[in-house]
């Protein structure tokens, strides 16, 4: 067992999920993560936990995906719920063979099935969870790697000094907590404003994703004005979306486009009411990720950008007396601020061309 896998495992069961004896854990490792799978399992052991193992390969979802009908379910199983409801912890750990295997599902059908799933994610996130990566082949292929070098990367960016990376990124939680409105722009693309008051900062290091390596907040949901492009690519259900370009009035999409993929993101737009408006807004701020992968777990951490989620807030992110926004998706999707650009938080300059004013 290489030394960066159990340290993987113990950073996860110790600080991610913080396992007490007796806990009972959902473990979600697919095959291509067999090495952490057992690091995991042995680290539970030694802690008197109780595992429960699951592990669906990118080939068995699509299978499902591709042969069910939505309209023939109306909630998740009652087998499913019971245990999101019973176990203490969940730690889910992402690893694919290929990362387009369930891109020939309809968008349609992956939108409808989100709705009906929507209990279930609710219920899993009042849990203590975490979800992580694994380095394995059809991710490090994605990112143009060798998987050598791709494992370097990932662990580069997961196992580092967390303390330092929180006290650097409480920064940025103070002018979000202190501040009313935000605006974005860059170039001649991106000019996008939204109010943040009342709403709290979030500091994200070791917790619910692994690598953290952001802060993020949620935008009072009818507050969104102006045009943003997201000229970051993302992969959204097994299928590559560029150049997102998006249109807000009162909060709301009001226009839309992709350049590759348009069918993808107008699907998640009709999931529901709450598709159309953003739930999220997050300040990449892990300098150990300085490249583009195609995995949002990293992508979205990367310094030099900001993404925005289209779909429900997170809780923890919506002050007290707010509301956040509602709904059955969650879509984060990038803009690089690396250059012409700035963040301003109430008129002051907080970032500028991808550097922040507390940063050297």
């Amino acid at each position: 067992m290489h030394p960066r896998v159990e340290k993987h495992a113990r950073l996860i069961v110790d600080e991610a999920v913080e396992i007490e004896p007796g806990d009972e854990v959902l473990l979600n490792v697919p095959p291509e993560a067999e090495d952490l799978a057992v690091a995991l399992n042995e680290k539970l052991g030694e802690r008197g936990a109780k595992p429960f193992r699951n592990g669906a390969s990118g080939r068995t979802r699509r299978a499902f995906m591709r042969a069910m009908d939505p309209e023939d379910y109306d909630e998740p199983s009652d087998t499913l719920m019971a245990i999101v409801e019973e176990v203490d912890a969940i730690i889910a750990v992402r690893a694919d063979a290929n990362t387009n295997e369930t891109g020939d599902i309809p968008p349609e059908k992956n939108a409808a099935y989100a709705k009906v799933m929507k209990p279930f994610n609710e219920a899993m996130l009042e849990k203590r969870w975490v979800a992580t990566q694994y380095p394995a082949t059809g991710n490090a292929q994605r990112a143009e790697m060798s998987t050598p070098a791709y494992a370097d990367f990932v662990y580069d960016a997961m196992l580092k000094d967390w303390d330092a990376q929180r006290e650097f990124q409480e920064h940025m939680v103070e002018i979000l907590d202190a501040g009313s409105e935000v605006r974005i722009v860059s170039g001649e693309t991106t000019d996008i404003t939204m109010s943040i008051d009342g709403m709290i900062g979030v500091n994200d290091t070791i917790g619910e994703n692994l690598p953290g390596g952001e802060v993020f907040t949620a935008p009072v949901p009818d507050s969104v004005e102006g045009e943003v492009l997201f000229d970051k690519p993302l992969l959204a259900q097994g299928r590559e979306v560029e150049d997102v370009r998006l249109v807000f009035e009162d909060g709301e999409v009001v226009k839309h486009e992709a350049g590759k993929n348009e069918d993808v993101l107008t699907a998640v737009l009709n999931t529901d009411d709450g598709a159309r408006r953003l739930g999220e807004l997050g300040i990449g701020m892990n300098r150990d990720i300085d490249q583009f992968t195609y995995n949002m777990l990293f992508d979205e951490k990367m310094g030099d950008t900001v993404h925005m989620a289209l779909g429900r807030s997170i809780d923890e992110s919506v002050g007290p007396n707010r509301e956040g926004n509602d709904s059955a998706m969650h879509m984060d999707m990038i803009v690089d601020m690396s250059a012409d650009s700035f963040i301003e938080v109430d008129g002051e300059r907080v970032q500028e061309d991808g550097t922040f004013v507390f940063e050297d």
